[in-house]
């Protein structure tokens, strides 16, 4: 019979069952058994038991990161340090998917307790969650789809690679499907590098299939704009994804992986102030943003520049997002509305600033 292995899982509010955005600011709780995906996981692969579930806010351990951690580690401490009996023996967090504060709270959970009690922490996402390159190097990732229909293909795989490593079994990025985290292994080889070079380009110029030693970067390159003909006459917009909005965020925009951004009027502002506006971001100390907003977007500087004749005129309304843990596929989709409606309101120059 196959080794049994105790786990705890690790899920946000919506998969814990305990609430959807009302619930992301709930702290830290550690729910006997297995709940949401961990019952499903169960099923799967029966070498795992879920003997707890730890459910934490997206929002709360976004925003409140390190203590967060200290909480979970508080309540982790005495499973993963019991006697040998009772002991678990991995941490199980996700999937996330694509979901980026679901992703970055998977990958802080799974390194702090990786580094605090030395056992197994395995989390699942999409590779283009924008967790993964905040991770991957400190915690092991399994390969997820992009959504929760990948739910049975993703938990098997994150499972199926805990139990490798406390089986002891090696892992290798060509054979099990975990997003590689940059590590290079030396080993003897068949053939030299430079034969085994000349036989994929060789390949390659036959159109038969290969596969790469070493898979290159791929960076996403923008053509610059052409340049402003004349100043002085160009209406100027701003625009930020450092998470200056209005006080209250209207649009609960997201500490984190922000679903949407807004717009916002700017008649009547000669500058920001404490009492007008705010930061929503949740990936920065806010103190000082909020004391004066104008540190992240320069308001009152712009509109000295407008005075001076510097430019045309400023656009009667900016537009704010958070880039804290956004994925690249919404803020390509936020910025291309946004350009949009700038253009139909005749803007011709934007500065964009972050944090």
């Amino acid at each position: 019979m196959a080794a049994r292995y105790r786990a705890i899982f690790c899920l946000n509010q919506f998969f814990g069952g305990l609430g959807g955005e009302d619930k992301a600011y709930l702290a830290p709780q550690l729910l006997e058994g297995a709940r949401g995906p961990g019952i499903f996981l169960e099923r799967l692969v029966p070498e795992v038991e879920v003997v707890a579930t730890l459910v934490c806010g997206d929002n709360y351990l976004a925003e409140k990161t390190e203590l967060a951690i200290s909480e979970i580690l508080a309540l982790l401490r005495p499973w993963f340090e019991n006697e040998e009996k009772d002991r678990v023996h991995l941490l199980l967090a996700g999937p996330a998917f694509n979901a980026g504060r679901y992703g970055l709270a998977c990958g802080a959970i799974c390194k702090a307790v990786r580094e605090c009690f030395a056992v197994p922490a395995v989390t699942a996402m999409y590779p283009e969650n924008p967790a993964v390159e905040e991770y991957r190097k400190d915690v092991l990732i399994a390969r997820a789809g992009e959504d929760v229909m990948a739910m049975e293909e993703s938990l098997k795989n994150m499972a199926g690679l805990a139990c490798k490593l406390l089986q002891g079994e090696e892992l290798l990025p060509g054979r099990d499907d975990y997003i590689p985290q940059g590590r290079r292994k030396n080993y003897f080889a068949e053939k030299s590098g430079a034969v085994r070079a000349v036989d994929m380009l060789l390949k390659k110029l036959a159109g038969e299939p290969f596969s790469t030693e070493y898979v290159m970067p791929v960076f996403d390159r923008v053509a610059p704009a052409p340049a402003v003909q004349d100043m002085a006459i160009a209406r100027l917009a701003l625009v930020t994804s450092g998470g200056i909005v209005p006080h209250g965020n209207p649009d609960r925009i997201e500490a984190a992986n922000a679903s949407r951004f807004g717009a916002y009027p700017l008649q009547g502002l000669s500058a920001f102030s404490a009492e007008t506006h705010q930061s929503a971001h949740g990936g920065y100390d806010a103190t000082f943003a909020n004391e004066n907003p104008n540190r992240i977007l320069p308001l009152d500087v712009v509109r000295e520049l407008e005075a001076e004749g510097a430019f045309g005129s400023l656009h009667d309304t900016y537009y704010a997002t958070v880039g804290n843990g956004t994925s690249v596929a919404n803020a390509k989709k936020y910025g291309s509305e946004i350009a949009k409606r700038l253009l139909a309101d005749g803007v011709q120059a934007v500065i964009l600033t972050s944090t």
